[in-house]
């Protein structure tokens, strides 16, 4: 929905004259058509979750995402938005973000915004065919570090190179052949201030060898707290390959991560134990003719990760058959099945439907 902010003003003002005082939204700024476009927007995700490990909820029932958006365009150079999370019944922020728009090739943003890492992060939850990045099996431990399943996003996340975070971007695209982005945040995350002066660099650059074939590298730098309290460094490096697009037929993202696991907490300063993971996401849409639903699209995913490259048997693989239907674009039903088997202990299921409302 799109509101002119000289309309919205004056139903502000309308409405302050009949249920009382009322401030006004924004005013016009001079120049171009003296208009500044508000476009309301967001998603609704809610979800159903099976466990099979012991201490995990064997159903499970919540809201995944519950989001606001507010997309504001105040002229060509400039604009914002601002996004709040109500999801698991906690307030909460995601992107909020000022951006400058020198040109398609040039673009300043300073704000709160997702880090310049790995393409399964970056892409949108409303376009991703896995209900769970991360395969989350509740209840499933053992990954040493990030916990949970040995998968690339849970390593991503949870050591801190890929998600929101505060600070500066720039990023842009040059002739429809290559894109980048580069981000100096916090570190920390969008949970809280920074908690040491050092800041995390991470970057990223895309090029297109064909139509509909992407391959990216990037690298990420994170500060952390060492463990004398001192600001320590880890290092991440990672590719992807994307070939087609979501809701176009055939799509495949191939991508793996590599580096410092700092969150084992057992390693000397300085000496962190090395990880890898890889990943590979692989569907199929069909466009229906029926009058209820828009199309058809069944996934795999096959993923397998290691904490630590010196150990034996503490590895895990991830694989996640699947199905989503289509009602209209981004709205739709996704049932997947997440398998997980570690290097060593017993296989967990988690069997999970999600409801997707895209508005």
């Amino acid at each position: 929905m799109v509101v002119r902010l000289r309309s919205f003003t004056l139903i502000a003002v309308a409405a302050g004259g009949w249920f009382g005082p009322t401030s006004v939204l924004g005013q016009e700024e001079s120049g171009g058509d003296g208009e500044v476009r508000i476009e309301f927007g967001g998603r609704l995700h809610t979800q159903l979750a099976t466990s099979s490990a012991a201490d995990g909820k064997s159903i499970d029932f919540f809201t995944r995402r519950a989001r606001f958006t507010v997309d504001i365009r105040v002229s060509p150079l400039l604009d914002a938005r601002v996004q709040p999370e109500f999801g698991g019944g906690r307030l909460d922020l995601k992107d909020a973000y000022f951006r400058l728009n020198f040109d398609p090739a040039l673009r300043l943003s300073t704000g709160q915004f997702k880090r310049a890492f790995d393409i399964f992060e970056l892409d949108s939850s409303t376009d991703i065919v896995v209900v769970e990045r991360t395969g989350r099996i509740d209840g499933a431990v053992g990954c040493g570090g990030p916990g949970g399943t040995c998968s690339l996003s849970r390593f991503t996340q949870k050591l801190a190179h890929s998600g929101r975070d505060v600070g500066v971007k720039v990023d842009g695209a040059v002739g429809g052949r290559f894109r980048y982005m580069a981000t100096l945040t916090n570190g920390t995350g969008a949970v809280g201030a920074d908690e040491n002066s050092g800041k995390s660099l991470a970057g990223r650059v895309s090029v297109r060898l064909a139509e509909r074939i992407w391959i990216a590298g990037n690298v990420s730098r994170h500060d952390y707290v060492g463990h004398e309290g001192g600001t320590a460094v880890a290092t991440a490096f990672g590719g992807d390959l994307e070939i087609g697009d979501f809701r176009e037929g055939t799509h495949l993202q191939v991508g793996a991560a590599g580096g410092g696991n700092w969150r084992l907490q057992d390693h000397p300063a300085g000496e962190a134990p090395r990880f890898l993971a890889v990943q590979a996401i692989l569907s199929r849409y069909f466009p229906t003719e029926g009058r209820s639903w828009e199309g058809v699209e069944p996934v795999l995913r096959a993923g397998w990760g290691d904490p630590n490259r010196v150990d034996e048997a503490d590895d895990g693989l991830l694989v996640t058959p699947g199905v989503f239907l289509y009602v209209r674009g981004k709205n739709r039903i996704g049932v997947n099945l997440d398998v997980y088997r570690p290097g060593s202990g017993g296989t967990e299921y988690s069997f999970k439907v999600q409801t997707y409302l895209h508005y």
